[in-house]
């Protein structure tokens, strides 16, 4: 082979080795970050109660609300304190567009501190991923993307709007960690027909309500709210978000939807933008 064939051959093996090193590069700033991320997420003051599920104590509950917990939860079942989810899925990044990127997520959820944190590698092409980490810290929402896992190319903190959305979000995805829906949690439920209620839920000064749909059997299938904003362009506005899980199994003894998808319902149509299924879940209750 002559040099000067050989030489596209070796610009390209070096590309893929610059690739491959940034990235291995990214990945490990990225796991240090997450870990003290998950420090402060695990923060918890001491908790000098312990609950448990107690049947008799839903009889004020809507029916539909009742008959949700009797399904998922047993009864004397401690509160969860912390939850662990790991997530496969799609993403379509823009309304119109007709692609979805893979992603794979873990998922982690502190009940005692009302937070997440969702760490999510997205494939965007061959050899090319980007890494968003999205949270709510310490009453604070956030998101972070980064190319290869190494790139800043997307940042967004502790705005009202974002800091909003991200308790919309922490309470449509208790339908993961199932005791943080409870009266004891902050809820209070409002009956409005035979299969939905609405979840009210006030934390760091900010009250959001979602509605919940139930199916036949007592699952959660739907979620719905007018009142959420998302950031469009680089604006934040305020449009109908919906959510619908499906599939649930038992893990740990709870049982929790494995499949969902959320979007928004734009002017020009619906935007359908995730949807994933939970491949594995972990639970700590609050009496370990």
């Amino acid at each position: 082979m002559t040099l000067w064939v050989k030489i596209p051959v070796i610009v390209i093996a070096i590309f893929v080795m610059i690739i491959t090193i940034s990235s291995l590069v990214g990945e490990y700033r990225r796991k240090l970050e997450k870990v003290l991320l998950l420090e402060k997420l695990s923060n918890e003051s001491p908790t000098e109660r312990v609950y448990k599920v107690d049947y008799a104590s839903l009889i004020s509950l809507p029916l539909p609300v009742q008959n949700y917990f009797r399904h998922v939860l047993p009864n004397g079942q401690p509160f969860i304190k912390t939850t662990w989810l790991e997530q496969v899925g799609q993403l379509k990044l823009m309304p119109k567009s007709k692609d979805w990127s893979a992603f794979k997520a873990t998922q982690f959820i502190s009940q005692d501190t009302v937070s997440f944190l969702w760490d999510a590698k997205i494939k965007i092409a061959p050899l090319f991923h980007v890494r968003v980490q999205d949270s709510l810290i310490e009453a604070i929402g956030a998101g972070n993307v980064y190319l290869m896992s190494v790139l800043p190319i997307g940042s967004d903190k502790d705005k009202p709007e974002l800091n909003s959305g991200a308790l919309y979000r922490y309470l449509a995805e208790a339908v993961w960690h199932p005791t943080a829906l409870l009266p004891q949690s902050g809820v209070i439920w409002e009956p409005v027909a035979e299969n939905k209620a609405i979840a009210h839920f006030t934390k760091f000064n900010i009250s959001v309500s979602l509605e919940f749909t139930f199916n036949n059997v007592s699952e959660i299938t739907g979620i719905y709210t007018k009142d959420r904003y998302g950031k469009f362009g680089d604006k934040y506005v305020k449009y109908p978000w919906e959510g619908r899980f499906s599939d649930y199994k038992e893990f740990d003894g709870i049982k929790i939807p494995t499949k969902g998808e959320v979007g928004w319902h734009l002017p020009d149509g619906w935007w359908l933008f995730w949807k994933g299924q939970i491949v594995d879940a972990k639970f700590v209750s609050s009496d370990l």
